[in-house]
């Protein structure tokens, strides 16, 4: 089958019509899959539309054209829905899971999740899937009959472990859990609903993780060059990159490089996406999985880049923190952003008084983890702009962070 073409639905993927259900019990939609219902709770949530105004990489206010969660989350769902149709995959999970894998970041992007992980470490830390679980399974206030959004069993498993398993079969942390332990929003949460975290998730998920990183490769590469924090020529340090440079100017000799730079982009997505569907293709002929179930009994993600193209992704994220992330402007505003969130965290600890009535509801019975666990909720589900605002009502002076 040619790259783009919709398969049809294959033996592996979630079929909604076996969903393992919801943890409240709901009627079915009559006019909706179970997965399809999931995905509109995620758009409607308020979490999705805070989104707007949580950093990639530039606080909102740095220009109107730099990518933000949500335009983020937007290009994932873009990614992920056409490697979904092109493996028979059910594109409305794999959509659901694109654009709620980060509805638990908090603003200033890993700046805010470093300032809260250091203000929550004596509580349990701070590990953004486990808030976005949060965020889906109760701090969303929207429905009558319960908290969060009452996703399906595959969303939330999705949500878990789209990254792989985080147990081994008895319960003990692997990959990156296994210094700090399974986080504790999750380690709560599987004994109420047991997502079996010693497994693979579904294809859906596998693809929604591979999707974020193709996305957040090519858009900040875009990014990167629009801030003028590398050139484009500099990319020819890359293979892949440099492949790609060369074929646009032998084809466009006269192209000014805003034009080169979209041209790199739009390129480097499409090589990714066929490098993704080939690979799998192969993975999935090896082991022949006749179900879901199948894919998560594997010893082994089956959508993955294949060895060479994973050698050339990897080289472009190091260049990216190189030429990026460690940036001395982007290093600069980040140090800012984070201790404007130690400032909240350390007022509202003080002053409980200073949060909003909503988050001071029953809040006289909490012990100090309770009451810093209610803080940290608090300031993950701020935007960029909203704890700009707070630090201003608070304190006499706020960075400008540009």
């Amino acid at each position: 089958m040619s790259v783009g073409m919709a398969a049809p639905r294959a033996p592996y993927a979630c079929d909604p019509d076996r969903s393992r259900g919801r943890l409240v019990t709901e009627p079915p939609s009559r006019t909706r899959s179970p997965f399809r219902r999931d995905c509109d709770r995620v758009i409607h949530s308020t979490a999705f539309r805070r989104l707007k105004y949580k950093t990639q990489v530039f606080v909102f206010h740095e220009g109107d054209h730099y990518r933000t969660r949500l335009t983020h989350s937007l290009e994932v769902a873009q990614i992920a829905r056409a490697l979904a149709r092109q493996l028979g995959l059910d594109e409305d999970l794999t959509e659901t899971l694109a654009l709620a894998h980060d509805l638990g970041h908090p603003p200033f992007g890993h700046a805010g999740e470093r300032a809260l992980a250091a203000c929550l470490k004596e509580f349990g830390g701070f590990d953004h899937n486990a808030q976005t679980l949060r965020v889906v399974a109760s701090l969303e206030h929207r429905y009558p009959e319960f908290d969060g959004l009452n996703l399906t069993w595959e969303s939330l498993e999705g949500i878990v472990k789209h990254n792989g398993p985080l147990t081994d079969r008895s319960g003990a942390p692997v990959g990156r859990y296994r210094e700090h332990g399974v986080p504790v929003g999750i380690a709560e949460y599987i004994k109420t609903y047991d997502l079996e975290l010693w497994s693979f998730a579904s294809l859906e998920a596998q693809v929604a993780a591979i999707a974020d990183d193709i996305a957040y490769d090519a858009h900040d590469i875009d990014d990167g060059l629009r801030a003028g924090l590398f050139h484009l020529d500099d990319l020819k340090v890359m293979p892949l990159t440099a492949e790609i440079i060369a074929e646009t100017a032998a084809h466009y000799p006269d192209l000014e490089d805003v034009r080169r730079g979209a041209e790199l982009v739009r390129e480097l997505i499409s090589h990714l996406i066929g490098a993704v569907f080939a690979e799998t293709g192969k993975k999935l002929a090896a082991v022949k999985p006749q179900s879901a179930q199948d894919v998560r009994r594997q010893s082994q993600a089956l959508v993955a880049f294949p060895a060479d193209v994973a050698e050339e992704e990897a080289a472009i994220k190091a260049f990216l923190y190189q030429h990026m992330y460690r940036h001395e402007r982007v290093m600069r505003v980040m140090g800012e952003a984070e201790q404007i969130l130690f400032d909240l965290f350390a007022k509202y600890l003080k002053s409980p008084s200073e949060l909003p009535p909503e988050w001071l509801l029953g809040s006289e019975a909490d012990d100090e983890g309770d009451r810093a666990r209610r803080i940290g909720n608090f300031i993950a589900g701020m935007t960029d702009r909203f704890a700009l605002t707070e630090h201003q009502r608070l304190f006499d002076s706020t960075p400008d962070l540009r």
